[in-house]
């Protein structure tokens, strides 16, 4: 999945840690044991000296077996030997023994060529925190979404808030739980405080713990920072247009907030129109209805957002007012 850079870096700077920290504590251990038990010092040398024997034999001789077999005897002896010793002056058997915090892959985060599952949880970790710095992700939740604030009374459509909250909460779970790289887009529409961020950032969750890059902002953020981007200012911005047209999922929340301009729409317009060619989903929510997104920007943007976007209305009152 198409981390950012700085998430990637992050990992393999944690992994190298790991490793640096599971080695210096075996050189602890072995330092604390040889002073207490000396004959640990001389039982390691012999050791060594067998390995490299059975090398030496496996290039020099004609028919090693019998040699390579009768070190390998005298090896596990006196491996024997140091457990034993270890055991008898209070260490674990396997106290010299490197330990690292995953043993599959001795913190590389990779088997051969394969990721390690340690380096995939790493990513996704490293992932959460990144969103965490934008947006209240450990709090939005498909669990304590809570349809209750949402009146129950029938509307004239026949069908009550709440019956309608209850439908798009189903609905969202639905294309959480089977999100993938080619999902559909998303808009979600309704007045303010109706839980259209709480749903995005639920999707963001779940689709984070499946392994996909997510990157969240408002578009006042997003624009901003893509903007100062383009014209050469880059000290302090978070969102880069490479980030933003290739991560798996990008959320922008609350589009119509931001500073208009010929270059904002523009490059708003970008966004929407490559990750639609390249069949990357995208969730946006607003406050305003296709109206008043016309009004504020063109035609070409709002007939993608009409035309390929699947449209979620919430309505009822201002949760957070409620609260």
């Amino acid at each position: 999945m198409p981390y950012k850079n700085s998430v990637y870096q992050k990992a393999i700077n944690i992994l190298q840690h790991r490793r640096d920290n599971a080695m210096l504590e075996a050189q602890r251990q072995t330092a604390l044991a040889q002073q207490k038990i000396p004959e640990l010092e001389d039982i390691q040398n012999k050791l060594s000296k067998i390995g490299l024997s059975i090398s030496t034999l496996l290039f020099r001789s004609e028919n090693p077996q019998a040699e390579i077999e009768k070190l390998k005897s005298d090896s596990l002896s006196l491996q024997k030997r140091k457990k034993e010793l270890l055991v008898q002056n209070g260490f674990d058997e396997d106290a010299l023994t490197v330990k690292y915090v995953c043993p599959f892959c001795a913190d590389t985060g990779f088997i051969g060529e394969r990721m390690c599952s340690c380096h995939r949880e790493l990513l996704k970790e490293i992932e959460r925190n990144e969103l965490r710095k934008s947006a209240p992700v450990d709090r939005c939740t498909f669990e304590n979404f809570d349809i209750n604030y949402y009146p129950g009374e029938i509307l004239e459509n026949g069908i009550s808030p709440r019956e309608k909250a209850v439908k798009i909460l189903e609905s969202c779970r639905g294309y959480a739980q089977s999100f993938n790289l080619h999902s559909p887009s998303l808009l979600f529409m309704g007045g303010t405080g109706l839980g259209k961020t709480h749903l995005s950032l639920a999707i963001a969750n779940v689709a984070i713990n499946k392994g996909f890059s997510v990157i969240y902002g408002t578009s006042q953020n997003i624009l901003s920072d893509l903007q100062n981007e383009n014209f050469g200012r880059t000290d302090n911005i978070y969102y880069t247009e490479y980030d933003v047209l290739h991560t798996d999922l990008l959320i922008i929340d609350d589009l119509g907030t931001e500073f208009k301009s010929q270059y904002s729409v523009a490059c708003l317009y970008n966004i929407i129109n490559t990750r639609l060619l390249k069949r990357k989903p995208t969730v946006i929510s607003t406050n305003f209805d296709f109206d008043d997104l016309e009004r504020d920007y063109n035609q070409r943007i709002t007939s993608r957002l009409s035309g390929e976007y699947s449209t979620l209305v919430l309505v009822g009152n201002d949760i957070r007012y409620i609260k």
